[in-house]
């Protein structure tokens, strides 16, 4: 068995550990991307991961911000908006298509000018279940 001063040097020891836990745990949050790093679309037929930071890092496909925000003016200042911001889930018309209707022009045609990523006709390698 324990002594008592064995047993209370091990729970001071406890509680220290856990104090000094928490104060590094809540001290040392790491901070948020200013770019998203991955997005998720949810759609019936089936959900699409976008790799974000691959697509628009210079090790990466070094995209520009613009070549997707297609409403971005150069030097403007403006930060990129989601495409829900103009592009509705539901409705869309010739001026502004609905979001999957625009997602699927905008990112197969860029992918069949550099030959580079699924087409149109690979739909299984974006949309996963």
């Amino acid at each position: 068995m324990f002594t008592k001063n064995e047993l209370r040097l091990a729970y001071a020891l406890a509680v220290c550990l856990s104090i000094v836990g928490a104060i590094s745990y809540a001290a040392f949050i790491p901070e948020a991307p200013e770019q998203p790093l991955r997005l998720m679309f949810k759609v019936a037929a089936g959900n699409v991961l976008f790799d974000h930071k691959t697509h628009e890092s210079v090790s990466g496909y070094g995209i520009s911000c613009r070549d997707c925000h297609h409403e971005l003016e150069e030097d403007d200042g403006e930060e990129a908006q989601a495409c829900g911001e103009c592009h509705d889930p539901a409705e869309g018309d010739e001026e502004v298509p609905k979001r999957g209707d625009a997602f699927h022009r905008q990112c197969t045609g860029c992918h069949e000018e550099f030959e580079a990523g699924p087409t149109e006709s690979e739909c299984a390698k974006c949309h996963v279940i």
